[in-house]
């Protein structure tokens, strides 16, 4: 950050008074601007004995296989950003929605959260986002094409979870990025 939002003026980064992290502060009207994770929010849509999974269209890590997700939107719950997002890139509907993954990735100052939720029906299809979209059972995923750690590990413990029909919250840290090719072509 180079300018404040509030007056226009150069900002310096310091300790204001009070705090213990360095902050962005205008050097003319001294408004401290914060600069806090961002949120993700999705679903770990479930059919039957499958799990839907988008193939990314975009990056970061085009061409491999996710969970419907994106940044949540100002005004708007993490619940309502998860069925946002499920619908954008899958065009699914999803209902009973449960917290089930949280996933603090320090390294991008990013949180993930996942719901588990019913996929409503067998009406989906890519959305802008995705190439495709496709029902998975645990033996049919394409572990090593799945784009992001935080996402393998909530498919990992949805399935462990599924043997004693239990789901409790999942949290993780990642604190390093994957040593994964940044692009399938790369692959």
């Amino acid at each position: 950050m180079k300018f404040c939002s509030s007056c226009g003026a150069q900002v310096r980064t310091e300790v204001p008074a009070g705090d213990n992290r360095p902050r962005h502060v205008c050097i003319s009207c001294a408004e401290i601007h914060y600069s806090n994770p961002k949120i993700i929010a999705g679903c770990l849509p479930v059919f039957e004995d499958k799990v839907l999974l988008c193939k990314r269209a975009i990056e970061p890590r085009i061409g491999y296989w996710t969970l419907p997700a994106g940044f949540m939107e100002n005004n708007e719950s993490t619940e309502q950003a998860a069925r946002r997002e499920t619908l954008e890139e899958a065009n699914a509907r999803v209902s009973n929605l449960e917290l089930y993954s949280l996933t603090s990735m320090t390294h991008i100052n990013h949180v993930q959260m996942i719901y588990l939720a019913t996929l409503d029906d067998l009406n989906f299809s890519a959305g802008e986002e995705s190439l495709e979209v496709a029902l998975f059972s645990e033996a049919e995923v394409p572990w090593e094409d799945i784009a992001f750690q935080s996402i393998t590990n909530a498919l990992r413990c949805y399935f462990d979870d599924r043997h004693n029909q239990k789901f409790p919250l999942r949290h993780f840290e990642i604190h390093a990025p994957s040593k994964r090719p940044l692009n399938k072509a790369s692959v």
